[in-house]
């Protein structure tokens, strides 16, 4: 059962910022293998929901708190900026690094590509920045947070 309790925390973290869950299965005494199988299902299952129901959770949002939005805000240039230079595989490229998969998927539907698009790129994506991360994270054998602690912070 707490397996299964590390497996879902590992996943519920990638789903919000995918290079914490590399972090966490390593903490949680993860194998390599399963660290990148649990993260890019992580990142996966963030970019499934995004892709289906992106923007009516996005006007949602703005419905319920009520936030009247830039059309020609800060961020919005920087997005349309990004957009227009890299296109989706620069987007997915950069997402595990900068971006939440849920804030690069949110690009890609903002921009309107195409769903097919979106999981293919984001899928390659995930997998070689989990085969980066998990091998560093489980090759330095982070086993506890004070070693983490230790590896960044000495």
């Amino acid at each position: 059962m707490q397996r299964f309790i590390d497996y879902l925390v590992v996943f519920l973290i990638s789903m919000f910022k995918f290079i914490f869950g590399c972090v966490g299965g390593a903490v949680r005494g993860f194998s390599y293998l399963e660290t990148l199988i649990v993260t890019v299902l992580g990142m996966m299952a963030s970019v499934i929901i995004f892709t289906f129901f992106g923007l009516a959770i996005r006007r949602w949002f703005f419905v319920v708190f009520r936030k009247k939005r830039k059309v020609f805000s800060k961020r919005s240039r920087k997005m349309v900026i990004i957009w227009r230079k890299y296109g989706i595989i620069g987007v997915a490229f950069m997402t595990p690094l900068f971006f939440s998969p849920i804030g690069g998927t949110l690009i890609a539907v903002s921009f309107g590509e195409r769903k097919e698009r979106i999981f293919f790129h984001m899928l390659w994506s995930s997998i070689l920045w989990a085969a980066i991360f998990a091998y560093i994270t489980t090759h330095f054998h982070i086993g506890s947070m004070d070693e983490l602690k230790a590896y960044f912070f000495n």
